[in-house]
């Protein structure tokens, strides 16, 4: 053998050559063992395992029968965020019930980096991707019809018609989660929000905010702002601060708000998350929530519920969103389709009546 020969992992056919079999009967050792002689099955297996044979390439098996039984996770996040992210988790949960239920098994598919995106899309062995488009929706949309594999996206963005997609009504559920402030008496308010775009934290402008990328982030700005407006607010008074839902950002933003007076009687959350990590901060300076500020997040994730005091929320139905993306997948590959799920005001004890002037 050449040295390249030598190199090179071994084949099937190295296999058979070397067990005195077929291709045929190699390959049936692996993939149908109970039509092989028992004799023939052990001398094989046995010859696999003198010269590292590991098994039959599973692409090849894949190029056969043209279905994988996995489902991908795409997303631009960190991988980590999976796992760190209270939101994620019950995604996750969502999605891998309904696998479970339809046989299927699970790849995480992350990177921000464009190239990276690529070539992790494009090598992932699956029949079908859910996008998390949480951030980076154009750039998994694009990876996604290039594989010509059915996707859903978990948020309907800008695209229009073109893609399959399960989401909520952001701008309405904000509206709500506003008026439910209204109607206590509140007239000052902070928005503490998720990422417009790549270019930074800190505090932010309607026109940063109507040409935010991340879409969700923007419309629900944009609902908190309609009811306020409605209610006679100026809105131009309404401090924005976006955070990246990390604990320094959040932190930093909070400072510069209550730095300049006169303080809000309300913040409003674009996340449970940031508002956890608030009411962390607010909490560690002696600013009582209800007593001194309200404050409100924005999912309904489990955390929120045992804080002290409990969160007032916006509880979408998370796992339900993944349930449902797999089963589009399944059910109707072809189809382009739109869905959206209600949303339900939860209050608990971070809200209240403001405090008196």
């Amino acid at each position: 053998m050449s040295r390249n020969d030598t190199d090179r992992p071994p084949t099937l056919g190295d296999l058979a050559k070397a067990a005195g079999v077929s291709k045929g009967t190699a390959s049936n050792v692996f993939n149908r063992p109970d039509i092989v002689r028992a004799e023939v099955r052990e001398r094989v297996l046995e010859v696999a395992r003198s010269i590292n044979y590991a098994g039959p390439d599973p692409k090849g098996r894949l190029l056969g029968t043209g279905r994988v039984n996995a489902i991908g996770v795409a997303t631009t996040e960190p991988l980590a965020y999976f796992f760190d992210d209270p939101f994620a988790r019950i995604l996750m949960k969502g999605i891998a019930e309904a696998c479970d239920a339809e046989g299927l098994g699970v790849s995480l598919i992350s990177a921000s980096d464009e190239a990276d995106l690529a070539w992790n899309m494009h090598s992932a062995l699956v029949d079908g991707f859910v996008l998390f488009c949480l951030t980076g929706a154009q750039k998994l949309i694009a990876q996604s019809r290039e594989r010509r594999l059915p996707f859903v996206a978990l948020d309907f963005g800008d695209a229009g018609d073109t893609l399959s997609a399960i989401s909520i009504d952001n701008i309405a559920a904000s509206r709500r989660l506003a008026r439910h402030l209204l109607d206590l008496g509140h007239r000052r308010f902070a928005v503490l929000a998720m990422d417009f775009d790549n270019e930074g934290v800190g505090r932010a402008t309607m026109a940063q905010v109507e040409a935010a990328i991340y879409t969700t982030s923007r419309d629900r700005v944009i609902g908190t702002f309609r009811e306020l407006e409605a209610a006679g607010i100026d809105t131009a008074g309404v401090p924005i601060f976006e955070t990246t839902g990390e604990d320094a950002t959040v932190g930093a933003a909070l400072e510069e708000i209550f730095a300049t007076g006169p303080a809000p009687t309300a913040l409003i959350a674009q996340s449970d998350r940031i508002a956890l990590l608030a009411l962390d901060w607010l909490t560690a300076r002696g600013i009582a929530v209800p007593g001194d500020v309200s404050l409100v997040g924005f999912d309904g994730v489990p955390e929120g519920e045992a804080s002290d005091p409990p969160l007032t929320t916006m509880r979408q139905p998370i796992a339900e969103l993944g349930r449902r993306a797999v089963r589009a997948i399944v059910e109707r590959p072809t189809e382009i389709w739109r869905e959206t799920l209600d949303t339900e005001l939860v209050v608990r004890g971070s809200t209240a009546p403001p405090p008196p002037s």
